[in-house]
């Protein structure tokens, strides 16, 4: 990947402490964990996202350039996140990527229903995942135009 990409924040939102670890192994791997936030639940995700509680400092809980939401989570999964996310004018431009074990039509559809604009399945093998996640940060942050952070 190339190094002198600009300073990226992605935001990690899942309830399993094994996925996070070995995603954040993965996307330090592929070069993408310079700035990586993770929360363990929708409500945590949308504290975050509103500088609530233990996450009202702005300067340590940046606006992410990206949501990996991962959709079964306690207290507020991850369907109930997306749908406030997409449905609130500030955080909406925010691209959201569910990064789920579920391959359920019935996810899918859904998902994209509710506004995500990527839909990934976690693979089983290290060496998948890191692919993944370089192929997740050359398309998010080397081909598309993000939309600024603040208007």
């Amino acid at each position: 990947m190339n190094n002198s990409r600009k300073l990226v924040t992605i935001l990690m939102a899942d309830d399993d402490a094994d996925d996070r670890m070995i995603t954040r192994e993965a996307l330090e791997e592929a070069g993408l964990a310079n700035d990586l936030h993770m929360v363990e639940d929708g409500e945590e995700l949308m504290d975050y996202l509103h500088h609530r509680g233990k996450y009202s400092n702005g300067v340590s809980s940046p606006r992410p350039s990206l949501i990996l939401l991962d959709l079964n989570m306690p207290k507020k999964d991850g369907r109930e996140a997306l749908r406030e996310i997409k449905n609130h004018p500030d955080l909406r431009r925010i691209p959201v990527v569910v990064f789920t074990t579920s391959k359920a039509a019935t996810d899918i559809s859904s998902s994209y229903d509710l506004g995500v604009n990527s839909y990934m399945t976690k693979p089983t093998k290290f060496s998948s995942l890191v692919e993944a996640v370089k192929g997740l940060g050359k398309y998010w942050f080397e081909m598309v135009e993000l939309p600024p952070k603040e208007l």
